[in-house]
């Protein structure tokens, strides 16, 4: 028994593993979320610094062999077209890997979840946040929201899962983290984050509301109030299900309470008058607006809070006619005495859809190039349908920028795209594919403007990486249902072809 115990104490130590760390093989960098698989399919993945600490008893002291694979990125093959490669595993020692990466963003890591340093912890590397492997129990988190907010940086996310019990947080969790330069982390390095915590240590509920039900947080900005004072304001939805909402409206952060009280309950059957998604501020006019982008259709309002909570003040950005909506096979379009199409605010519409838009072009009531919200692969030239994602002014581009996740059709939500137009209405022409998951789906991307260096050519990007979508029967450990990161480097020429010239 004293040999068996101290065999296990010295297998626990970091001098007992086979350290394997991935490489970008253009940055030098670590690459997470890369799965290593022996022969007999026994599977490791390298965490946020790219490492996996090796150590399986029975396979230590001898030659393994290694299949290497990551979505977007490439390892090379051998003469019988097996990508990996042979290692001489023992105690002690390590091995390097290089990627080629295919994907035009770079994978940097995953901000939620437990395990994000698991390797590097048993290894005895650096890491660079102060809770590597649990931070406040949890263990996934659905899609973010995120916005500075009185100095620092506030997080919320929808359902999240813990250890403890198959069934967790269904009540929004919130947390903070500090500015880059104000006391956080280089974005390039990792986020640290402070929960709001029960005293159990979980994550408390953000959003306590009456009646069963999830409640998610969308639209998600800060706003002044009548005395002037900055508020962080959202969209609530209580949800019976995925698709079947209760009730919505908008909730405002009480500082005191560390949570979110309710405003204003808005009319259960009306879809569009409210925030949405992820919002961006736009000055039209002399007038400041926040626009909700889905971002294949606009919706917006007057960006102080009076109007916010007013249904009626949010308009629907549209061509069609007043009263013929966005039905099918095509509503009328309004034109002007010379035949040119009439875009226009209105608040007694719905918002025209890119699907919508397409009917209207297939009626022809619309041409190709009258669309707004047509994007078309530059590399393949197919139509490319957003699902979400964001749009934000960059001042490197002189553009505004989309990121958007690929839906509809066989899509399975998991290839990111990259566009820029003028307006933030568009015309949204050409799209180029930065990221690209094979069998698993990455929802809900947004790029996050506060994280943006070097005068905005580099910009940083976050999705949810799940399953749930994608038909994959197997969920990658750890990573399954949490948020990764993403770089991208807008002077990098493969973007040239989804770029407008600058004025």
């Amino acid at each position: 028994m004293l040999a068996v115990a101290l065999a296990f104490q010295s297998a626990a130590g970091p001098s007992s593993y086979f350290k394997i760390q991935v490489l970008d093989e253009a940055t030098g960098r670590g690459v997470p979320l890369v799965e290593l698989k022996t022969t007999h399919n026994v599977r490791w993945y390298t965490d946020n610094n790219g490492l996996v600490a090796f150590y399986e008893p029975g396979l230590m002291d001898q030659r393994v062999f290694f299949s290497v694979h990551s979505d977007g990125y490439e390892f090379a093959k051998d003469g019988f077209g097996y990508a990996g490669v042979a290692l001489e595993v023992k105690s002690g020692g390590s091995a390097t890997l290089k990627l080629r990466r295919q994907n035009v963003a770079e994978r940097l890591y995953r901000i939620t979840g437990a395990g994000a340093y698991r390797d590097s912890v048993l290894l005895g590397e650096r890491v660079p946040v102060r809770e590597p492997v649990l931070n406040a129990q949890v263990l996934g988190q659905d899609s973010v929201q995120a916005v500075p907010f009185r100095g620092r940086i506030y997080w919320f996310w929808g359902d999240t899962a813990r250890a403890s019990y198959p069934l967790g947080n269904f009540h929004t969790t919130g947390a903070t983290s500090d500015l880059p330069g104000r006391g956080g982390l280089d974005p390039g390095v990792g986020v640290d984050l402070a929960y709001f915590t029960n005293r159990d240590g979980f994550v408390k509920p953000m959003v306590s509301l009456p009646g069963d039900g999830m409640v998610w947080l969308d639209g998600l900005l800060t706003v002044p109030d009548e005395t002037g004072r900055e508020q962080l304001v959202a969209h609530y939805s209580r949800m019976k299900s995925l698709s079947e909402r209760l009730e919505h409206g908008l909730v405002r952060f009480d500082s005191v309470k560390a949570e979110f009280v309710k405003l204003v309950q808005f009319d259960n059957a009306d879809r569009w008058h409210c925030p949405q998604n992820q919002p961006t501020l736009v000055r039209d006019g002399g007038t400041d607006y926040f626009y909700f982008l889905w971002p294949d259709r606009a919706v917006r309002v007057q960006a102080d809070l009076a109007h916010m909570e007013n249904p009626a003040a949010y308009e629907a950005f549209t061509c069609t006619a007043p009263g013929s909506g966005d039905s099918a096979p095509a509503p009328n379009v309004e034109r002007d005495a010379r035949g040119r199409l009439q875009w226009t605010w209105r608040t007694n519409a719905l918002p025209l859809t890119a699907p919508g838009e397409r009917k209207l072009v297939q009626a022809g009531r619309l041409t190709e190039a009258e669309a707004r919200f047509q994007l078309r692969d530059v590399d393949a030239g197919g139509l490319v349908t957003i699902h979400t994602g964001s749009v934000h002014w960059n001042a490197f581009r002189k553009k505004w920028i989309l990121i958007g996740v690929q839906g509809g059709g066989t899509s399975h939500l998991g290839e990111v795209w990259y566009a820029e137009a003028d307006s933030p209405l568009g015309p949204w022409r050409r799209a180029k594919k930065i990221v690209t998951h094979e069998h698993y789906s990455f929802y809900n991307p947004t790029h996050h403007p506060f994280f943006d260096q070097n005068g905005g050519r580099t910009l940083y990007f976050e999705g949810t990486y799940a399953n749930t979508f994608s038909g994959n029967p197997a969920p990658t450990p750890r990573y399954d249902y949490n948020q990764i990161l993403y770089r991208l480097d807008l002077a990098d020429p493969r973007l040239k072809a989804a770029q407008t010239p600058s004025p």
